[in-house]
């Protein structure tokens, strides 16, 4: 038999984290381990619109990293100890560090702000590496309501939103799509 993937059980607006406490839907740490899913869903939309196989690949790992960092999110912080959830590691935030590095040796020098668009491929990056951005967001409010938050997965999404933009302009170079330029109003 199939097991029903509805339960009920949040019908009044509450859900269990990892570990079994039960919390408003509205927690914060809902909130921010829901951002996490709805940017790993982003990753997988980018990863379907870019063509470049070695960037795909490591689009996958990240959805990796990003429901290893979900899963630390959604674990009751006082439980956590007791359960397995993988870690993320500092090598992860390398990883990143060595692609944006890779990407940018062979893009021109930006000397202008860009806007996103041009292809559908760039445009879906950069909203990637917007829900990124609030992603990290959530993550430092918890920080500051002094929520525990793994302070490698703030370092993780920092630099996550900072390989995504390096991406966007990447894919939209080899897609030969040219840079819009943003001309302010004067």
């Amino acid at each position: 038999m199939l097991q029903k993937i509805y339960t009920k059980t949040g019908d009044l607006g509450k859900t269990s984290l990892i570990g079994g406490t039960k919390v408003s839907k509205s927690n914060i740490r809902i909130e921010t381990y829901g951002t996490i899913d709805e940017l790993n869903s982003y990753i997988g939309l980018v990863s379907d619109h870019c063509n470049d196989g070695h960037s795909k690949n490591l689009l996958k790992e990240i959805q990796d990293r990003l429901f290893t960092i979900g899963s630390s999110l959604a674990c009751d912080p006082d439980k956590e100890q007791k359960l397995k959830i993988p870690d993320l590691k500092e090598e992860d935030i390398k990883l990143l560090e060595k692609e944006i590095d890779a990407m940018n040796e062979k893009l021109p020098e930006m000397k202008h702000f860009i806007l996103p668009g041009g292809h559908i491929a760039v445009s879906t990056t950069h909203v990637a590496r917007c829900v990124c951005r609030r992603a990290e967001r959530w993550c430092v409010n918890m920080m500051e309501q002094n929520l525990f938050v793994e302070p490698r997965i703030i370092k993780y999404l920092n630099r996550l939103s900072d390989y995504l933009f390096v991406l966007a302009r990447y894919v939209g170079h080899l897609l030969k799509t040219p840079e819009i330029t943003w001309k302010p109003r004067v």
